[in-house]
């Protein structure tokens, strides 16, 4: 079997202010010294990128962001650029993901240019996938995670790919308590990494991560990031306390470290 470090992001969205963001991070920091085999990003708002960043810089934490505009500059009001990011000291951005779909509205041409604006960067890619409630009950999971899938990643070389990863959100399990059963998490997975395989090779598919990304918290962690297929996780509210979050991440550890 591949040996795929497990990812474990935490997704703050529109949560904390300065001092609870900063206590969060120092409770992570500290909670994770001697946790070894997993890749652990947060993803804060933007305005406490640069204060997170410099609280996390001599612990092994990934500082991520939430989204970022593909130009690197120019009339933009209210985008944030990758450079200015970079300069926060963020070294993984999230591409795609639900609430930038279906709240903010963004196509799968605007993902696209952000996922190939982060790569040609230099920068850790978390494209975020998955399918609503009506497009599951209408039996279109696979279609719909091969159609964002491909859309996602046109024009991403095998190269690039080896900094993405990928992250499927059953929509419909974010925020509800909702999950989807691990077997039916690792379907979804399976059959995403085979869609990898096809359109790249089984090199690639065997070593690109693919992390679950619907309501994962410390009761169904294990149980999930123990199928063949789930790398992972991206959390959402359970990465907003700190004893959940590190309870989580210890679970994708190998061997329980």
């Amino acid at each position: 079997m591949p040996n795929r470090t497990p990812f474990v992001g935490g997704n703050w969205k529109m949560n904390t202010d300065a001092r609870t963001a900063s206590e969060l991070a120092s409770s992570l920091a500290s909670g994770l010294a001697g946790t070894a085999g997993v890749d652990v990003a947060i993803f804060p708002p933007f305005v406490y990128l640069r204060e997170i960043g410099s609280g996390i810089e001599t612990s092994d934490i990934i500082l991520g962001a939430q989204d970022v505009y593909d130009q690197p500059n120019g009339a933009f009001t209210g985008e944030i650029s990758i450079d200015m990011l970079k300069d926060c000291g963020v070294r993984s951005v999230l591409t795609g993901h639900s609430e930038r779909r279906h709240v903010i509205g963004e196509s799968d041409t605007i993902v696209n240019k952000k996922t190939r604006a982060v790569l040609d960067a230099g920068l850790q890619c978390v494209l975020c996938i998955g399918e609503t409630l009506d497009q599951r009950e209408s039996g279109k999971t696979d279609a719909i995670n091969e159609h964002q899938t491909r859309a996602g990643l046109e024009g991403v070389s095998k190269e690039q790919l080896a900094n993405v990863v990928i992250a499927y959100e059953p929509v419909w399990a974010i925020g509800t308590g909702k999950t989807a059963t691990p077997g039916d998490a690792q379907d979804a997975h399976a059959n995403i990494r085979e869609l990898i395989a096809n359109m790249y090779d089984q090199e690639a598919a065997d070593a690109i991560r693919i992390i679950y990304g619907g309501s994962m918290k410390p009761g169904n962690a294990e149980e999930l990031m123990s199928m063949a297929d789930i790398d992972g996780g991206l959390v959402g509210g359970a990465s907003l306390n700190a004893e959940d979050f590190l309870s989580i991440i210890r679970a994708g550890a190998p061997q329980g470290v």
